[in-house]
C-alpha cells in the first residue's frame, strides 16, 4: 500500500517501518514538475485498478474528458495535481486507505488513527539522511522484536536486503553523494548495503562479534550515567531520542538556518527558533531546533 500510494503521488520512498500500532516512513519529496495526461492515468490506474462505490470515475471516462479539454478537463487536473507531490495528501492517502482495509478486515467502524502524524525535515543527503534512515529501521531492535533489523520483515533494510528493487533504490539514494535520483547498480548497492550495516551495527564494528545484540534500557542508562551521556552514534541510536520525532527540522546548521523562517511563519511564533547542535554524542554537525529531551526508552 505505501508504495503504490507513493508511486500515485510522486514521491520516492526511501525506507520505512510498520510496527503494530504506528509506522514510519522516509520520503523524498521531488520538485514540482509537469505530469503529462498519460502519466496521470497511469498514476491513477495504480490507486484505483477498477471504479469502486467510493470512486466512481473508470479510466476509460476519464481519459475521455482529458483527451476532450476544456473546463472539465482542467478541473480534474487540478484535483489530481493537488494530491500529488505533497508529503501531507501522501499520508492521508494511506491512513485512508489502510483505515478502510483494517475496519473492513476486522468489523469495526470509526477513526483509527488516534493523531496527526509527525513529519520532520531532513537534509535530502549525507549523514542527516543516513542517521534518520538507520533511527527508523532501528525501531523493532529498540522494541525487542528482532536482534538484527533485517529481520523484521516489514522494514525498508529487511526489504532491500531480500531483494526488492525499489527499496534497494532507496538505499542507494539514502548513501549517495546528493540528492537527486539514483539508478543503481549491483556494485553501488552493495557498498551502499555494507555502508549502512555498519552504520546499524556501530562504525567499524563487527556484526557476527556484536551478535546483533540491542542495547537494553539498563545497560543505555548505566553508559548515560558513566560516561555523562557521551555514547558512540550507533548506540545512541538504539535509544528513543526526541530529535527525531520532535527535531521538526535536521540537518548541517546552514540547512535548518535555510528553514527557520518558514517554520517560525507556520508555526506563528513571535521569535525565531534557536538553531542547536544535537547533544548526547558526536553527531557530526548535525543540527536541529528542538532541545533534546534526556531520557532513554528501551
Amino acid at each position: 500500500m505505501l508504495w503504490e500510494v507513493a508511486d500515485f503521488s510522486g514521491v520516492e520512498i526511501l525506507s520505512y517501518c510498520i510496527m503494530s500500532n504506528h509506522f514510519h516512513v522516509l520520503v523524498y519529496v521531488p520538485e514540482k514538475q509537469v505530469v503529462s495526461d498519460s502519466e496521470l492515468i497511469r498514476r491513477y490506474k495504480v490507486l484505483y485498478p477498477k471504479p469502486t462505490k467510493y470512486q466512481a470515475a473508470s479510466t476509460q471516462v476519464m481519459q475521455a474528458h482529458l483527451h476532450k479539454g476544456g473546463e472539465e478537463a482542467d478541473e480534474m487536473r487540478r484535483k489530481l495535481l493537488a494530491r500529488m507531490g505533497d508529503v501531507s495528501e501522501f499520508m492521508k492517502a494511506v491512513k485512508q486507505r489502510f483505515s478502510v482495509w483494517f475496519n473492513r478486515t476486522h468489523r469495526r467502524f470509526g477513526t483509527l488513527w488516534a493523531e496527526r502524524f509527525k513529519s520532520v525535515l531532513v537534509e535530502g543527503c549525507g549523514n542527516a539522511l543516513q542517521t534518520m534512515a538507520a533511527y527508523i529501521e532501528l525501531n523493532p531492535v529498540r522494541a525487542g522484536i528482532v536482534e538484527d533489523p533485517k529481520d523484521y520483515r516489514f522494514c525498508g533494510y529487511a526489504e532491500a536486503v531480500a531483494g526488492q528493487s525499489k527499496a534497494r533504490t532507496g538505499l542507494v539514494f539514502i548513501w549517495a553523494n546528493a540528492a537527486q535520483t539514483t539508478k543503481h547498480t549491483s556494485a553501488t548497492f552493495k557498498n551502499a548495503l555494507a555502508a549502512h550495516r555498519m552504520l546499524l551495527f556501530g562504525k567499524g564494528a563487527n556484526p557476527e562479534t556484536l551478535n546483533g545484540k540491542r542495547i537494553h534500557r539498563e545497560a543505555a542508562l548505566q553508559v548515560l550515567e558513566k560516561e555523562r551521556g557521551y555514547l558512540p552514534k550507533a548506540v545512541l541510536l538504539r535509544c528513543r531520542v526526541r530529535y527525531f520525532t520532535d527535531g521538526a527540522i535536521l540537518g548541517s546548521g546552514e540547512f535548518v538556518q535555510g528553514f527557520t523562517d518558514k517554520w517560525q511563519q507556520e508555526h506563528c511564533r513571535k521569535h525565531a527558533p534557536k538553531i542547536q547542535p544535537m547533544r548526547g554524542t558526536d553527531w557530526a554537525g548535525l543540527s536541529v531546533i528542538q532541545s533534546l529531551r534526556q531520557k532513554i526508552f528501551s
